[in-house]
């Protein structure tokens, strides 16, 4: 027998789970929406529209105008050492170091300082074209920390440099160095003349005077490079830095121009300085600083010199071999002379020809003589 249950008392279908599922789906699609609408909504977008500059302010414009007109004077200079390996069999040329320097006229001349060129066993000169070029040295003046390469490079790829003059510089004046420090090459810095007058030591323990201070960035590799007035002369030589760490702290030194250019023409012409001389051979200043004298005391006359024909004096025996010291030199034009060091940069304001009036000492009084400069 057939049993039939009343529609009321039937089992209900499963609905329950059916809704669940669906809102488990639903708030999977809104969070995934969500979770992206940033991608999927964003809306269109274009560079912003350009600002108008404007004219460059006068400053920058003198920045741009002195670098286009300088920087193709302006010459990277590497220096390449031999070396040999501990067998001495393979020979190799590996790089020494690098500086600047700078076109001195079309007949391929270049000005660096001395101490970029003295450990080279040979030099190469990268020109602003990119052209390398050999280079030798014409002549070197350790004691103004100069040099003279010269490259055969044709005319057409030779732009002098402009000259201008050091004697009257001021302090305050605007100035610009270019060079390659660190090895980046024509790099233009910009500064002012911080001072005049200074001295500092060459690389051979010589005094350099009346030296350019600036606070325009000098850095290693700029040395031998140029520093320009606002016209885009040269007016100096960037040569050191007064620096604790061994980069640019705003005190850098150049070889003012005028030194330059009674330098370089007799280093071209001659291969060395042609200084006048007074005719003497002094003793060492530590020497007669010991022995309490002040000043430059003669130790030798030279034979037909001028310092003979004015009567100067060097150590010599009395009777009885007492020995008589010689003059010393205290003064030369009324400048003052301590040292065998100031007495060369007293002549070197002086060409050979010229006569000077020594002041000096002979047994305790003062006299003084007039000298030809030979």
């Amino acid at each position: 027998m057939s049993s039939v249950f009343p529609q009321s008392d039937r089992p209900a279908a499963p609905r329950t789970p059916r809704l669940v599922w669906l809102l488990v789906l639903l708030v999977g699609v809104w969070l995934i929406v969500q979770q992206n609408s940033g991608r999927l909504f964003r809306p269109a977008a274009e560079p912003r529209a350009v600002t108008p500059r404007g004219d460059l302010a006068e400053e920058e414009k003198s920045n741009i105008a002195v670098f286009a007109e300088v920087s193709p004077a302006v010459v990277f200079i590497t220096s390449v050492a031999v070396r040999s390996d501990r067998f001495g069999v393979n020979v190799m040329e590996i790089p020494a170091g690098t500086g600047s320097g700078f076109i001195w006229d079309s007949d391929g001349h270049i000005v660096t300082n001395a101490h970029v060129i003295q450990t080279a066993d040979s030099l190469q000169v990268t020109l602003n074209d990119r052209s390398n070029w050999k280079a030798r040295i014409v002549g070197v003046e350790p004691d103004k920390d100069i040099a003279v390469l010269r490259i055969d490079a044709p005319p057409a790829h030779l732009k002098p440099i402009a000259i201008g003059r050091s004697k009257d510089l001021q302090v305050g004046q605007r100035v610009y160095a270019i060079g390659n420090p660190f090895g980046l090459d024509q790099t233009l810095t910009t500064g002012i003349v911080s001072a005049l007058g200074r001295s500092i030591e060459a690389s051979n323990g010589r005094t350099i005077q009346d030296v350019i201070q600036t606070d325009a960035a000098i850095n290693p590799g700029n040395s031998g490079g140029p520093l320009l007035d606002s016209a885009g002369r040269l007016i100096g030589v960037n040569t050191a830095i007064y620096s604790p760490s061994g980069t640019s702290v705003g005190i850098g030194f150049a070889v003012p121009v005028d030194i330059v250019n009674r330098t370089v023409p007799e280093l071209i012409q001659h291969g060395r300085v042609v200084r006048p001389k007074l005719g003497i051979v002094a003793i060492p200043d530590g020497l007669a600083a010991q022995n309490g004298i002040e000043g430059v005391l003669i130790r030798e006359v030279e034979q037909g010199s001028g310092a003979a024909a004015a009567g100067l004096r060097g150590i010599r025996r009395a009777g009885a071999g007492k020995l008589v010291l010689g003059d010393v030199i205290q003064a030369i034009d009324n400048v003052k002379v301590a040292s065998m060091d100031d007495l060369l940069n007293v002549l070197e304001r002086h060409k050979v020809g010229d006569s000077v009036t020594v002041t000096f000492q002979r047994e305790g009084k003062l006299q003084q003589a007039t000298v030809t400069l030979q």
